[in-house]
C-alpha cells in the first residue's frame, strides 16, 4: 500500500474513556431533529421560519433552539434588519457540535476521512494498491485512529458519533476487472470488516454501497438537497448509483437501491445482431484503464491523482463520449420505472471530465426517443472523488440528527 500520510503505519489508537452508543452525544428527540435538518437544509434559520416550515408553535421553537443551543449544536448569527419589528436572529449549525469518520473502500484505493458537524474534511487519508486486502485496509485504520488522536482534543473525540464504511459489495466476484488473484479477493468472503472496525474503535459503525454512500454525501452536503427525488449516479472505479425520494435516502431492500452497473445496455454483436451488456462494462473507469494499459499509456493518475489526471488524450475523450452515450439510455431506462425530475452525475474525475460527461449525456439523451416521458434535469454533482468517504462518514451524523423519513412539512422546503 500506499498513502500520502508520513506517519507511522504501525501506531495503535488510544482511545479516551467515553460511553458507547449515541446518547452520549446523539439527539434523541424527535422536534430536536426536526430542527437541525432544517438549518442543515437552509444553511441557517431564524426561530419563526422553524416554527412556519415545522408548524410547532413559536413557544416550542423557542425551547428547542433554547435546548439545542445551550448542548452546542446550533450558533446565533448575526441579526437580520430591514423589516419592521425587531430583527431576527438566524440559528446555524455549529461544526464542532459534532464529529464522524468515513472510511472508502475502493477497487483501487482507500480514504479515510474525518468531518466535522457541517462535512467539513479535517483529515482524509488516502491509500492506493493493486487490490484491497482486509489485512492492509485495518492497518490503514489503525493508522488513521491515530492520526485522529493527533488531530482533535479529548472533548472532541467525545463528540465522535460513529464511523461509516462504504464498500462495493461481494468483493470477491470483481476478480477478473481488478485484475486481482481470485484467491486474494476470496479472503473477503468470510471477512466481517463491520465487526472488525468495531474491535478497534470505541463508536457505532453503519455500513453502506458505496455508491448509496456517494449520494448520501450529495444529498448531505452537496446539492442534493434541492431536490425531492432524483436518480444520483457515481462513476468510480464502477459505475454506480442512489435513488432519494421525498427527500431522503431510498437504500432498497437489500441495501443497493440504484445499481445502475447491472442495468442492460445495447452492445453491437456478431452478424449485426444485438445484444445486451451491463453498463458497467462501458461507463467505469476501470474501462479506461485497460484502454490506456492496451496502448502502453500509464494508467495510475486515474487512482493516485483522481482529481487531476493530466492532459487529456484521445483515448480518454472516446471514453468520455461512451460513457455519455451508454448513460443516457440508462437514464431513460431508470426514469420510465420512477419519474425522476432531476438527474445528478459525479464521480471520482477531474471536474473537466465530469463537466463533459454532463453535457455530452444531455446529448446524447436528446438523440433517443423520449415520449411518454417528462422531461429531466442533467446536472453535475458537486462533491467529487471523496464522496463515497463523505458519505460513509455522513452515516453517523445522519442516525444521530437527522428527521426520520416519515416527516410531513407543513409546506415545501
Amino acid at each position: 500500500m500506499t498513502g500520502d500520510d508520513n506517519r507511522s503505519g504501525n501506531a495503535t489508537y488510544s482511545a479516551p474513556a467515553l460511553d458507547r452508543g449515541t446518547n452520549q452525544i446523539g439527539v434523541r428527540l424527535y422536534n430536536e431533529r426536526l430542527a437541525l435538518s432544517l438549518i442543515r437544509r437552509h444553511g441557517s434559520l431564524p426561530k419563526a421560519d422553524i416554527a412556519r416550515l415545522t408548524g410547532l408553535s413559536a413557544q416550542t421553537i423557542s425551547v428547542i433552539m433554547k435546548q439545542l443551543e445551550a448542548d452546542g449544536f446550533v450558533v446565533k448569527q448575526k441579526p437580520r434588519r430591514g423589516r419592521i419589528g425587531q430583527p431576527s436572529v438566524p440559528f446555524a449549525l455549529a461544526p464542532g457540535a459534532a464529529y464522524s469518520l468515513g472510511l472508502k473502500i475502493g477497487r483501487r484505493s482507500s480514504d479515510l476521512v474525518l468531518v466535522d458537524f457541517l462535512g467539513g474534511i479535517l483529515m482524509l487519508r488516502h491509500v492506493t494498491y493493486p487490490y484491497p486486502t482486509p489485512a492492509g485496509i485495518l492497518q490503514s485504520v489503525r493508522s488513521g485512529l491515530a492520526q485522529v488522536e493527533q488531530t482533535l482534543s479529548a472533548e472532541q473525540r467525545r463528540r465522535i458519533t460513529g464511523i461509516g464504511i462504504a464498500t462495493p459489495f461481494e468483493l470477491w466476484n470483481w476478480h477478473e476487472e481488478m485484475g486481482a488473484p481470485q484467491s486474494a479477493l476470496n479472503a473477503w468472503r468470510d471477512f466481517d470488516i463491520e465487526a472488525s472496525i468495531k474491535a478497534i474503535a470505541p463508536w457505532p459503525v453503519h455500513l453502506c454501497n458505496d455508491a448509496t454512500a456517494a449520494c448520501a454525501a450529495e444529498l448531505t452536503f452537496g446539492i442534493g438537497h434541492r431536490y425531492q427525488d432524483y436518480l444520483y449516479v457515481f462513476i468510480g472505479s464502477f459505475i454506480g448509483g442512489g435513488v432519494v425520494l421525498n427527500g431522503t435516502l431510498f437504500p432498497g431492500r437489500t441495501g443497493n437501491a440504484g445499481a445502475l452497473g447491472s442495468l442492460p445496455v445495447p452492445a453491437n454483436g456478431e452478424a449485426g445482431r444485438t445484444l445486451t451488456r451491463q453498463l458497467i462494462a462501458t461507463a467505469s473507469i476501470h474501462v479506461l484503464e485497460k484502454r490506456l494499459l492496451a496502448a502502453g499509456q500509464d494508467p495510475t493518475p486515474l487512482w493516485r491523482s483522481p482529481d487531476d489526471w493530466g492532459d487529456n488524450g484521445p483515448l480518454i475523450e472516446q471514453w468520455v463520449q461512451d460513457v455519455a452515450d451508454q448513460l443516457a439510455i440508462a437514464i431513460t431506462a431508470a426514469i420510465s420505472v420512477i419519474d425522476f425530475g432531476t438527474v445528478i452525475i459525479d464521480g471520482a474525475v477531474p471536474a473537466a471530465i465530469r463537466t463533459a460527461i454532463v453535457e455530452r449525456t444531455k446529448a446524447a439523451s436528446a438523440r433517443i426517443d423520449r415520449q411518454g416521458l417528462s422531461p429531466t434535469d442533467v446536472v453535475e454533482g458537486t462533491i467529487g472523488s471523496v464522496a463515497r468517504a463523505l458519505g460513509a462518514a455522513s452515516l453517523p451524523l445522519l442516525a444521530n440528527f437527522a428527521r426520520d423519513s416519515d416527516v410531513l412539512f407543513k409546506e415545501a422546503v
